[in-house]
């Protein structure tokens, strides 16, 4: 990153940093909007049937990155440009850092994960159930 020197520190050139805090603040709105559809996004498939192609990988993926414990390759992506832009990162995880402090006030621990993943999984599956019911009454 190039920039002016000031005691010692760089103060970075605001044209190069701006697109990482851009590129940066795309990715957190993308990480969010996946959470979002990978939470309610069984809805949308009751009005659009071919979501489903969609919905269900997705539903899959956060299942198996909260179950295994991973991180979601979007975090890594948003740490690396907050650093590119100047900002400080965080020590958690995009979920940890955003989400969970307005959901619970103390940290997410592995048990936390390991339940959000099955509440996931289940209210996924409860709202599958009840759109392959309606169908099938509508038949």
């Amino acid at each position: 990153m190039s920039g002016a020197r000031s005691g010692g520190r760089v103060i970075p050139n605001l044209a190069a940093v701006m697109p990482y805090e851009l590129l940066t603040d795309i990715v957190i709105a993308i990480h969010a909007v996946f959470i979002l559809f990978v939470g309610m996004g069984g809805f949308l498939v009751w009005q659009w049937r071919w979501l489903r192609w969609i919905h269900v990988p997705a539903v899959a993926w956060a299942v198996l990155t909260e179950l295994s414990g991973w991180t979601c390759p979007l975090t890594p992506l948003e740490f690396w440009l907050r650093n590119q832009a100047g900002l400080e990162g965080y020590s958690t995880g995009y979920i940890e850092y955003y989400l969970w402090p307005l959901i619970y006030p103390d940290v997410l621990t592995r048990d936390h994960q390991i339940a959000l993943g099955f509440l996931v999984l289940t209210g996924n599956l409860a709202i599958y159930i009840w759109l392959w019911r309606s169908h099938q009454r509508g038949q």
